[in-house]
């Protein structure tokens, strides 16, 4: 029996996916956030330092838990999309996603035929799927689209009615950036509040999930709060920077940082 995607089910259930980031290349490290107990953790090959094989390594580290392994690839580029599953990844997220010619051929890449373009060889997907993995891989990886620019939200009908596209997640700093912003997330500004809203609503109006990623632990559940069902809390490399620099503060000053200091700045993602 394949191994069912927990984040599907969450979903089914009309629960949030809590999950977090991981740019550091180690297995090991992977592996630690793994058994921190996150619904799922994200392999980034687009802005991490993470490589095909270093990220195999990784996969296989989260895979010691019941943590759903997720990979953001470099560009929707069907050999990344590919190898990603082949090498046991339940989902997909695509950057720049920015109309429907665009999510269309993400989508086609995450399936097999005869309602996609895959190519069978889940070399290592078989293992941690399972023996009945290519009847039920269809059916189990989540694709999720990212948006990030004025064309995606612009577009944002047309990219969510996608047949197959489970999931649009929002990329804040990249939107910011579109916007004439400077980069960062968590902003409570006006104008991010109407873009999210404006994918909250299409969302919605198409059945897909909508995710959003996030910095801090109370942005996250203001997000939840709004709608999003698949949210991201930090990372890897923003804890270690968070708990290292309050180590430091402490030592030096004697004063020990406030819980949560600094954690209100997301990634750069």
């Amino acid at each position: 029996m394949a191994r069912p995607n927990g984040v599907r089910e969450l979903w089914a259930a009309g629960k949030p996916v809590i999950n977090s980031w991981l740019g550091i290349p180690s297995s090991f490290s992977a592996e630690v956030m793994a058994n921190a107990g996150w619904d799922s953790l994200v392999v980034d090959m687009q802005h991490g330092m993470i490589d095909y094989q270093m990220m195999v390594h990784m996969l296989q580290g989260i895979s010691t838990t019941n943590t759903v392994p997720l990979v953001r690839v470099p560009w929707n580029d069907p050999a990344y999309i590919q190898k990603a599953l082949d090498a046991g990844a339940y989902g997909i997220i695509c950057p720049m996603i920015n109309n429907r010619e665009e999510a269309e051929k993400f989508v086609s890449s995450m399936r097999y035929a005869p309602v996609g373009s895959r190519s069978s060889g889940p070399i290592r997907a078989s293992l941690y799927g399972g023996p009945d993995y290519h009847a039920k891989a269809n059916d189990i990886v989540v694709a999720l689209g990212m948006i990030e620019t004025q064309e995606a939200i612009a577009n944002l009908d047309e990219i969510c009615s996608t047949p197959g596209l489970d999931a649009v997640y929002v990329g804040p700093s990249d939107l910011s950036i579109s916007h004439g912003y400077p980069p960062g997330g968590d902003k409570p500004d006006e104008w991010m509040m109407v873009l999210l809203g404006k994918v909250l609503d299409a969302a919605k109006r198409h059945n897909v999930i909508p995710g959003l990623h996030c910095g801090a632990p109370a942005y996250a559940l203001k997000a939840i709060d709004m709608g999003f069902r698949f949210v991201t809390v930090g990372g890897d490399t923003r804890f270690v920077t968070m708990g290292a620099a309050a180590a430091v503060q402490e030592m030096r000053t004697g004063v020990a940082a406030k819980p949560g200091a600094g954690a209100s700045s997301s990634s750069p993602y």
